[in-house]
């Protein structure tokens, strides 16, 4: 169905979430609008959509915006983890890799794949490296080079203080043996795991950090939500 053929305004739904993955554009997602909502939030990556991170950035939306997006599971992971070393240290540059289950677009038997050769591969034989800022992550492995020097200690130090303090329910800290599945459920948008990191000079660290890429993402597509309403002056009804 196109959007706009969905009957937004006879619900009485005044926001509507964009879930398909399909109409990820400002374009695409403003078909919404002509349905009757009057706003619309893209639970994905967007192009041309002003992106929202809780946590993040979330004070710079503005109530006369009436397409954002939530960016993605990946997103609120690394921008969260970004967020502390940046105003603690830093960060002159970096780069970033996750590691991820099988998604739904993978093939299961080797086939065509016109974007990309690799991910035409099957996908329950191989590690297939790729490039895809939507796909179901479970970790972010962040190496950075900061501005300021800092031992390792330093930034589990202050990785630690941002969990209990001002990122406190979004932002996680653990020092215990851990594994993927202990953060299946977990809502919090970025668990950094002092273990698995490293310093590798006085300036170049390695870290690593979990999420749970269905539950935590969910969970604060609602709360923007409720924050988005709060802003915006309005009780409106949600529809996705």
């Amino acid at each position: 169905m196109n959007p706009e053929e969905i009957p937004w305004a006879e619900t009485g739904a005044e926001l509507a979430v964009e879930s398909t993955g399909v109409f990820t554009d400002k374009d695409k997602a403003a078909a919404h609008l002509k349905g009757g909502t009057k706003k619309v939030v893209i639970s994905a990556p967007s192009k041309d959509a002003p992106m929202f991170v809780m946590g993040v950035n979330e004070k710079e939306y503005k109530k006369e915006l009436d397409i954002v997006s939530n960016a993605s599971c990946t997103t609120t992971c690394l921008a969260s983890l970004a967020k502390v070393i940046q105003n603690k240290f830093g960060i002159v540059e970096g780069f970033m890799t996750t590691v991820h289950a099988i998604a739904a677009t993978q093939k299961t038997v080797d086939g065509p794949s016109m974007k990309d050769w690799r991910r035409g591969r099957a996908a329950s034989f191989n590690i297939i490296p790729s490039s895809d800022g939507a796909a179901k992550e479970y970790m972010v492995d962040l190496t950075v080079r900061l501005e300021k020097k800092a031992t390792y200690d330093d930034i589990k130090a202050a990785l630690k203080e941002a969990s209990q303090g001002e990122m406190k329910g979004i932002f996680g800290y653990i020092e215990d043996d851990v594994v993927s599945t202990d953060f299946v459920g977990d809502n919090r948008s970025s668990i950094f795991d002092a273990k698995a990191g490293i310093s590798l000079s006085d300036n170049l660290e390695k870290l690593v950090s979990w999420y749970d890429t269905d539950a935590a993402f969910i969970f604060w597509i609602g709360v923007g939500i409720l924050r988005l309403r709060v802003w915006s002056g309005s009780g409106s009804r949600l529809f996705t």
